[in-house]
C-alpha cells in the first residue's frame, strides 16, 4: 500500500501557527521587544550563494528572509574568509554593509587590537575545496583550526565569548572532544550543530518527556558524512527525551545488503517503524525489500548504553524525488512502551530563504545575548562520535562491530523549542 501523505494531512499537522512559520521567524520576530544589536564576528571556510555562511550570516546582514526586513540582534563586525572562489560575495558585501574582511582569524576575534570587542563568533567550515580522508571518505574541513585560532585570541586578550560551531565538530573523535574541552577548561560558552533539531516537525509533536522508548528509526536516502550527520541529529534530538535522558552509545555497526535482513530477524531494527516514518514523507512501502537489497542502501545500527537501538535507514530510491538544495528528506520514527502505535515525524527544511537555518540562528543570537547555549554541546559530541565511528565501519572496516566506550557522553535534555512548538515564555519563543 502506498503511504502518500495528502496535502490537507501535511497542513493540518503543521497547525496554523506552524503552516504561517514556514515563511520564517521574521513573521513573529517582527514584533518582539528589540534588544541592542551585539558585535559579531564570522569565521568561514568561503562565502558563496547558498553557502552556509551565506544562509547563516546573510541573516545577520540583511534580516531573517534576506530581502532587507527584520533580522536577529546582532551585528557582523569582522570577518575571516578562508578561501576566495570565483563566486565570492563577501568583498561585495563588505562594501555595502561596512564589515571587516580580516587577513587572520585573530583579526576578525580582536579587530587588530588586544581586547575582543566582540559579544561572540560564528565558526563556519562547510563548503569549500578541501581533501578528504582516504579511508573514510570524510571531508577534512578546517574545524578543529579555526577553533584553535578563535581560542588562541581570546586567550592572548584573557577575554572569552560565546562561540558557535556549524554542523559536527570535526571529521575525527579527537578534534570534536579537545574542542568540548578546551571550551569546559575556559568556561567559553559553546554551541554546535546543524538546523535538523530546530527545524520544522510534522506532526509539531514532542516526544513526551520521560517516554519508555527501546527503539527508534531515522529514514533518510544518502550515507555520505555531511547528510549522515542530518540524520544523526534528526534522531537524537528526539530520543533524548526518552526516560533515564541520554547516556550516550556503546556500539555502532554499518551493514549492507542481506546483512540487513538478518538483522532484522535478529530484532535489530524494526520494520513496522521504517513503514511509520516511509508513511510520514508519504513515500511507498510496496518495494522495501528491492529497496533494502539494492547496494547502495545501508543501514547504520547504532545501540545506546541503555539498551535503546536506533537505526539509521539510509535507503536508495525510498524518498525519491531528491529535494532541493540544503532541503533534508529525513524521517523519524520511535515507539513508545506507553501507546500502541509508533511516533513518527517528517523533519521538513524549506527551500530559499532557508528559513531553518534562521531557527538554527536564533539559538545562537540567545546564546550570545545571555552567555547560556541554547541547547547542549554534548549532543553534538555525541553525534560527531558517532558519525566518525560509522564512517569508520562503513569504509576501512568493512561493516565491521565497532565499540565506542570513549561515547558514554550524557548530557540534560534540553527544553528548546523547534520551528513550529514553541510554548509562550519558554526558551526558543520567537
Amino acid at each position: 500500500m502506498n503511504g502518500q501523505a495528502t496535502r490537507r494531512q501535511v497542513l493540518r499537522d503543521l497547525g496554523i501557527g506552524g503552516l504561517a512559520s514556514l515563511a520564517g521567524p521574521s513573521l513573529s520576530a517582527a514584533s518582539r521587544p528589540r534588544r541592542k544589536k551585539l558585535p559579531v564576528a564570522a569565521v568561514v571556510t568561503q562565502y558563496a550563494k547558498f553557502s552556509h555562511a551565506d544562509v547563516i550570516i546573510g541573516k545577520i546582514l540583511e534580516g531573517w528572509k534576506q530581502t532587507g526586513g527584520p533580522g536577529p540582534d546582532l551585528e557582523l563586525v569582522s570577518m575571516y574568509i578562508d578561501q576566495f572562489p570565483e563566486n565570492d560575495l563577501s568583498r561585495g558585501l563588505e562594501k555595502k554593509y561596512g564589515f571587516r574582511i580580516a587577513r587572520t582569524i585573530d583579526e576578525a576575534v580582536t579587530l587588530g587590537t588586544n581586547k575582543v570587542p566582540v559579544a561572540g563568533v560564528l565558526s563556519i567550515g562547510e563548503h569549500g575545496s578541501y581533501p578528504v580522508t582516504p579511508d573514510t571518505k570524510q571531508h577534512m574541513y578546517p574545524r578543529r583550526r579555526f577553533f584553535d585560532e578563535i581560542v588562541a585570541a581570546m586567550r592572548r586578550c584573557g577575554q572569552f565569548v560565546p562561540l558557535f560551531n556549524d554542523k559536527h565538530l570535526g571529521y575525527r573523535w579527537r578534534d570534536a572532544k579537545h574542542m568540548v574541552d578546551t571550551t569546559r577548561r575556559f568556561r567559553i560558552p559553546f554551541m554546535a550543530g546543524s538546523s535538523l533539531p530546530v527545524t520544522w516537525r510534522i506532526p509539531a509533536e514532542e516526544l513526551p518527556l520521560g517516554s519508555p522508548v527501546k527503539q527508534a528509526l531515522v529514514l533518510g536516502h544518502r550515507s555520505f558524512e555531511s547528510y549522515l550527520f542530518h540524520a544523526l541529529e534528526a534522531v537524537q534530538c528526539i530520543v533524548e527525551r526518552r526516560r533515564g535522558g541520554e547516556t550516550g552509545v556503546s556500539a555502532v555497526t554499518a551493514i549492507r545488503g542481506e546483512k540487513i535482513l538478518a538483522a532484522e530477524k535478529r530484532g535489530d531494527w524494526s520494520r513496522p517503524l521504517l513503514k511509520a516514518a516511509l508513511r510520514s514523507l508519504g513515500a511507498s512501502t510496496d518495494k522495501l525489500d528491492e529497496q533494502i537489497r539494492d547496494p547502495r542502501t545501508v543501514f547504520f545500527l547504532i545501540e545506546h548504553r541503555d539498551g535503546l537501538k536506533v537505526t539509521g535507514a539510509m535507503i536508495h530510491g525510498a524518498t525519491s524525488p531528491v529535494p532541493p538544495k540544503y532541503s533534508c528528506n529525513l524521517a523519524v520514527a520511535c515507539r513508545s512502551e506507553s501507546r500502541t502505535r509508533p511516533f513518527s515525524w517528517r523533519m521538513k527544511t524549506p527551500g530559499i530563504p532557508f528559513p531553518h537555518f534562521a531557527e538554527l540562528l536564533q539559538g545562537i543570537e540567545h546564546m550570545v545575548h545571555t552567555g547560556k547555549p541554547a541547547y547542549p554541546v554534548e549532543r553534538t559530541l555525541l553525534t560527531t562520535g558517532v558519525l566518525d565511528r560509522l564512517m569508520h565501519s562503513m569504509h576501512p572496516q568493512k561493516e565491521k562491530r565497532l565499540l565506542s566506550p570513549e561515547l558514554a557522553i550524557r548530557y540534560e535534555t534540553p527544553r528548546w523549542g523547534f520551528a513550529n512548538r514553541k510554548e509562550p515564555g519558554k526558551p526558543g519563543q520567537s
